[in-house]
């Protein structure tokens, strides 16, 4: 049922899209543009039904590769699965020295997610397998709306642009994982659920994870996927960021992309 209950959500989206309740705010844009980036902001507000988008178009068409969103549901399978037993289960790290520091010491899998440690997370998809992986993928529908997602690679799919996801199937993935609406039980929604959860305040808290990933064409590819709460009621966002310059700092670009919409549109400050 609650599978079910996803697929309608998603053809709702898709719906609402076309209807009176998109509000397209090319104004939104200027943060995007600021850093040097192209890209598209949506946000849907739950209680109304409705869609804020800097992009109609973008926010439809636009598909890249997930990069680290890719994490959410690595993660779920991951425990529905049993591979990991909740989120203070330790993988070892392998002795190889990355480039972040942090990637470089044993992870529970909450340090890891927050973190974004890519051969943790590598390491979870293997133990989880090809097959598992697929089915999953497949069961989720996940990336679909570009054909379906075929795992090539077990350890990379979702960063060597063999999958691509949309952001209006980004924004529809976290409405069902917060409303329970996902084929999963719910202790392994709320486990992720709560690993997402970044900033708790009096005024909001923010949920959200990140991605940044390479194009075919080598340019920088940015996501922040997730939802904001303020007077306990959730508004679901999805942002996508493009850049061909090497000397933008995506990690620091993003979020400030991402604030600096958020506080245009009235958030954070706990009036909502």
């Amino acid at each position: 049922m609650r599978y079910f209950a996803g697929l309608v959500f998603l053809v709702l989206v898709l719906a609402a899209c076309s209807s009176n309740s998109v509000k397209e705010e090319k104004d939104l844009e200027k943060f995007i543009t600021a850093e040097k980036m192209t890209g598209v902001f949506g946000l849907f507000d739950n209680a109304q039904g409705s869609f804020i988008l800097s992009d109609r178009k973008r926010f439809r068409d636009s598909a890249y590769l997930p990069a680290s969103t890719f994490k959410v549901v690595n993660a779920l399978i991951g425990l529905e699965t049993g591979k990991v037993k909740d989120d203070s289960t330790v993988i070892p790290w392998d002795g190889i020295t990355r480039r972040v520091p942090e990637w470089n010491q044993d992870l529970s899998m909450y340090r890891a997610f927050r973190v974004s440690s890519v051969p943790w997370f590598q390491e979870l998809a293997r133990r989880i397998g090809k097959d598992t992986m697929q089915r999953w993928l497949d069961t989720l529908g996940y990336g679909r709306k570009k054909g379906r997602a075929v795992i090539h690679q077990i350890d990379s799919f979702w960063l060597d642009n063999s999958i691509k996801m949309t952001p209006d199937e980004q924004l529809g993935l976290m409405k069902k994982l917060y409303f329970d609406q996902l084929p999963f039980q719910r202790r392994t929604g709320e486990i992720v659920s709560r690993m997402m959860l970044m900033e708790d305040n009096s005024n909001y808290r923010l949920s959200y994870k990140t991605g940044w990933g390479i194009a075919e064409n080598g340019d920088s590819i940015g996501w922040i996927i997730g939802w904001v709460e303020e007077n306990k009621h959730p508004y679901f966002f999805v942002l996508q960021l493009r850049s061909s310059d090497a000397q933008v700092d995506m990690p620091a670009a993003r979020l400030k992309v991402l604030k600096g919409i958020l506080k245009e549109l009235g958030f954070m400050e706990g009036k909502k």
